[in-house]
């Protein structure tokens, strides 16, 4: 289980705070505003009024001690890239933000986030799905029930052909192809055999993509 801290308590802020408490991730949340701490306390783990822009602030609140900061503070791009150097600052490993434009979204990386999510394209549940696995890498909703996904092969899956993992009769879902290094082999067949570091492009419904427990220790 990793320990998340959600910086902002806007629609987006909350939507991926919600959604992670609700896979069953420790949440902090923290916000200037105490009405949307107390809108929230409820769904997450913890929640703090405090300004993330004070270095001082959030190394009192324990942000050096998460895994995943998520700075969800885009409309005020200053306290947005404040927020991110700080949590650079204190050593937390993983520092996403949400960007409010190409401009900020260029800026955030030269200072260090590790991933920005542009809000016209990023949904809230969608981020806090990659985010609570290091093997998945796209989420492609298809409609409110099916997605297509990118995720990297899981370490009991090496060594492995598609016949032997029988992922249409195990999961209910279907490899659409396999990306090795530039390599893309579409449609492949059942006898062929997986390896470390490959990609799998992977179609489903979304309860049958859970099952697959994507989040390897």
């Amino acid at each position: 289980m990793k320990q998340f801290a959600v910086i902002g308590m806007g629609r987006f802020g909350t939507s991926v705070a919600t959604t992670l408490h609700e896979m069953g991730n420790d949440v902090l949340v923290i916000d200037m505003n105490e009405e949307r701490i107390e809108d929230i306390i409820d769904k997450v783990t913890y929640g703090v009024q405090a300004d993330a822009t004070d270095e001082k602030a959030m190394k009192d609140v324990g942000l050096r001690n998460v895994d995943v900061v998520v700075i969800a503070i885009a409309s005020n791009i200053q306290a947005s890239i404040l927020a991110t150097l700080n949590a650079k600052e204190l050593g937390v490993k993983h520092v996403y933000a949400k960007a409010k434009n190409e401009q900020h979204r260029k800026v955030l990386y030269k200072i260090g986030a590790d991933r920005v999510f542009s809000p016209e394209k990023e949904m809230g549940r969608k981020v806090a799905q990659i985010l609570v696995s290091d093997n998945i890498f796209e989420i492609m909703e298809l409609d409110t029930n099916h997605s297509i996904i990118e995720i990297r092969v899981l370490k009991k899956w090496v060594n492995k052909s598609l016949a032997e993992i029988d992922f249409r009769a195990k999961f209910g879902i279907n490899i659409l192809a396999i990306k090795r290094g530039e390599e893309l082999n579409v449609s492949p067949f059942a006898e062929d055999v997986l390896h470390k570091d490959d990609i799998l492009l992977i179609i489903g419904d979304n309860a049958a993509i859970k099952k697959l427990k994507l989040n390897e220790e």
